[in-house]
């Protein structure tokens, strides 16, 4: 099963796509996603191909998971996150054990985005959420972004003490990635409560980056976003 999935992987790969990827996901000396490799797949051949083999198990997802491939890591995602949602208690926390051991293949913002809500989220929903403190308080960029995205799953259910602590905690980070995340973060919180938002950029208006403003402001009416950007 694994080297028949490969293979369909070679066989839909592009390589001017790819080439158009590694620049647009930053993959250059220096910048965030240094040295990731890619196929050249878009995101909807890559669901197509986890729909079309979804009897892969946990271990064997894991093998793809670990790949140097971009898109294949983007697929073993897709294939956990199925897995999750069907599982029961024990095999979501192997999935959830699984992801985190694996953090360093989960490199890019794309594969935080589409897979932290759901199986980071969803498993600690009901538990002690420390570890995403831990992971926010982290100098790793990735594990950054993990902390806080992961809160998406809360906040569709209005929980959102831990959106906002972990924001308040991430406002003063260097990385435009983590100024983008949190203002969707709070703009998704604004969402569900405008009040809860406006509360929030209230008491952090003078160190919140213009950036994060701008995101969590999006759904706001003009005249009130002028009012924030203003001040």
């Amino acid at each position: 099963m694994i080297k028949i999935i490969k293979e369909e992987f070679k066989r839909l790969s592009e390589q001017e796509r790819a080439a158009h990827l590694q620049k647009y996901f930053k993959t250059g000396k220096g910048e965030y996603g240094e040295g990731d490799v890619f196929l050249g797949l878009r995101v909807p051949t890559i669901r197509n191909i986890a729909k079309k083999f979804n009897t892969l198990s946990i271990d064997e997802a894991k093998e793809f998971l670990q790949s140097p491939y971009h898109e294949e890591r983007l697929f073993a995602l897709f294939v956990l996150i199925d897995l999750f949602k069907k599982a029961k208690e024990k095999d979501r926390k192997k999935i959830y054990d699984l992801y985190l051991k694996n953090t360093n293949f989960i490199n890019n913002w794309d594969l935080v985005d589409a897979s932290s809500p759901t199986i980071l989220g969803g498993y600690l929903f009901d538990k002690n959420r420390s570890l995403l403190y831990d992971l926010a308080n982290s100098d790793n960029l990735w594990k950054q972004r993990i902390a806080i995205i992961s809160t998406l799953y809360f906040i569709r259910r209005n929980d959102f003490y831990d959106t906002l602590a972990i924001s308040e905690l991430l406002l003063h980070h260097q990385h435009d990635l983590i100024h983008k995340a949190v203002g969707w973060m709070l703009r998704e919180v604004g969402k569900q409560d405008m009040n809860v938002l406006r509360e929030f950029l209230n008491e952090n208006i003078n160190t919140i980056p213009r950036t994060t403003l701008r995101y969590s402001i999006e759904r706001m009416n003009e005249s009130e976003r002028k009012k924030y950007l203003l001040r």
